[in-house]
C-alpha cells in the first residue's frame, strides 16, 4: 500500500500550527541538527510563521527529519529574549505539571519529546527581556521543578511538534523514532510571571560567579525574595534528583547542605538567595549549630572555592 503522504503532511502542519498559536511572535529560529554527526543544516535560520507553515516548507523539512536532522526552534529577537523560556523537563517527576500550575508557573506549551519526557515553554513577559533576566528566570525555574539545568538559558531551543525526536536512545522497542507531540497548547502569560521577572530583576544572576573566581566571599544580606514554600521545594528538589535518602541511611546534613550550596552557585542564584534555600529548606535547620549564621557564613564560603572537597561531590 502506497503511503498517504498528504495526511502526514496535514498532521505535521496542524502541529506546527498549534505550537506557534500557543507561543506568537514574529520570527523563529529554526536549528536542523543531524543526530549522528552533530552538525546543522546550512541555510535559513530565521522563518516567520508563514515560512514555516508553507506546504513546500513542511514537505522541506519532513524530508530532512527522515534524513536524521531534528528539528529544533524557539522565538527569537536577536540579542534579547522573546518573553518565552524552556524548561527540559526531560525526568519528569509525577505531576510537575500540576505544580507549575499551582504555584501560577503555567505552561503555554508542554510538548512530549518521547515517552516520560517532557519540554515546557513559559510565557513570562509580554515585552524583550535581557538575557541575564531570562537565564536567571530558566535555572529557577529548573531548580524548582527538577528540570535540566544544562538547558536553562535565555535563548535554548526545544523541540518542533510534528516530527520526529532521532535520538537512538529514545527509539520504540520497534526501532522507531517517537513523534513529538503536543501535550498542552494555550496562549497566555503565566500568572506569576511580572513576580517571576521582577524577583530576577533584584538579582543580578552572574555577580557571585564573577566574584567567586578570584576569592570567596561573605554571606550576603537575607534576599526576603523566595518564599519558605519555594525555598524548601528547590531544596527537596535536589534532594530527589540526587537520592539522598535512598543512598544514605543518616545523611550527614551539613554535607548535603554543601552539595546544594555548591549547585545553587553553579546554577547562577545569588548567594542571598542560596542562605534562604537552606536555611529554610534544610531538615530540621539549624540543627546543632549554635550560631546558624556562621554556619551558612562559613558553608557558602567553602563552596566558593573552584575545587570540590577531597571526598568529592555528589
Amino acid at each position: 500500500m502506497t503511503p498517504d503522504f498528504s495526511c502526514g503532511l496535514a498532521l505535521t502542519t496542524q502541529a506546527i500550527r498549534r505550537q506557534l498559536a500557543a507561543m506568537p511572535y514574529d520570527l523563529y529560529r529554526l536549528r536542523l541538527i543531524h543526530n549522528q554527526t552533530r552538525r546543522p543544516l546550512p541555510g535559513q535560520r530565521l522563518w516567520t510563521p508563514a515560512e514555516l507553515l508553507s506546504p513546500a516548507n513542511v514537505r522541506f523539512l519532513r524530508i530532512r527529519n527522515r534524513e536524521g536532522f531534528d528539528v529544533f526552534i524557539h522565538p527569537d529577537n536577536f540579542d534579547q529574549n522573546a518573553g518565552y523560556v524552556l524548561l527540559d523537563l526531560d525526568y519528569a517527576a509525577p505531576g510537575v505539571l500540576h505544580r507549575m500550575r499551582d504555584h501560577g508557573h503555567h505552561p503555554c506549551l508542554v510538548l512530549q519529546t518521547s515517552p516520560g519526557h517532557l519540554q515546557a515553554w513559559v510565557h513570562v513577559s509580554a515585552s524583550s527581556l535581557e538575557p541575564g533576566i531570562a537565564t536567571t528566570i530558566a535555572r529557577l525555574l529548573a531548580c524548582t521543578y527538577g528540570g535540566d539545568p544544562a538547558s536553562a538559558d535565555w535563548r535554548h531551543l526545544g523541540r518542533l511538534a510534528g516530527f520526529t525526536n532521532q535520538k537512538p536512545a529514545r527509539r520504540t522497542s520497534q526501532g522507531y523514532a517517537p513523534w513529538v507531540k503536543i501535550v498542552h497548547a494555550r496562549d497566555g502569560l503565566a500568572p506569576q510571571a511580572s513576580e517571576l521577572v521582577e524577583s530576577a530583576r533584584k538579582c543580578p544572576p552572574w555577580e557571585f560567579a564573577e566574584r567567586s573566581s578570584r576569592q570567596p566571599q561573605a554571606l550576603a544580606p537575607r534576599s526576603a525574595l523566595l518564599t519558605v514554600a519555594e525555598a524548601h521545594r528547590i531544596y527537596d528538589n535536589c534532594l530527589h534528583r540526587w537520592r539522598i535518602a535512598q543512598r544514605f541511611q543518616r545523611p550527614d546534613w551539613s554535607i548535603v547542605d554543601l552539595w546544594v550550596v555548591r549547585h545553587l552557585l553553579s546554577l547562577g542564584f545569588p548567594p542571598a538567595q542560596v542562605e534562604d534555600i537552606v536555611r529554610f529548606g534544610s531538615p530540621r535547620f539549624p540543627r546543632q549549630h549554635g550560631d546558624p549564621d556562621d554556619y551558612l557564613r562559613r558553608t557558602l564560603a567553602r563552596a566558593a572555592f573552584p575545587f570540590p572537597p577531597s571526598g568529592g561531590t555528589v
